[in-house]
């Protein structure tokens, strides 16, 4: 009689565990993270290029939008625009040409 009660756990545990991961992976697959608009060329504008961290609240990301980068310090309360209007540097427009 207890084996039976234990077999029931199991399969019940194994039934729901088995229900978590079909819905992690449909939301992964069809969730709102797929609705981003994305390029018709197929080539993208936007890009994040290096996020380097400060301390545990701030982090420097450099930014490059149609070839032009923007360096921009993230924090928990503001952003700040560091730098604005940087050329890419030629190795990164040799990959994108390959790519």
């Amino acid at each position: 009689m207890e084996f039976d009660i234990y077999f029931r756990f199991l399969a019940v545990l194994a039934f729901v565990l088995a229900l978590i991961g079909l819905l992690t992976w449909l939301v992964r697959r069809f969730g709102p993270a797929r609705r981003v608009l994305r390029p018709r060329g197929g080539r993208r504008r936007l890009e994040i290029v290096e996020i380097a961290p400060i301390d545990a609240k701030r982090r420097l990301v450099l930014v490059r939008r149609d070839g032009t980068e923007h360096l921009i310090m993230l924090g928990t309360t503001s952003d700040i625009l560091i730098e604005a209007g940087i050329a890419a540097a030629p190795c990164h427009a040799d990959r994108e040409d390959a790519a």
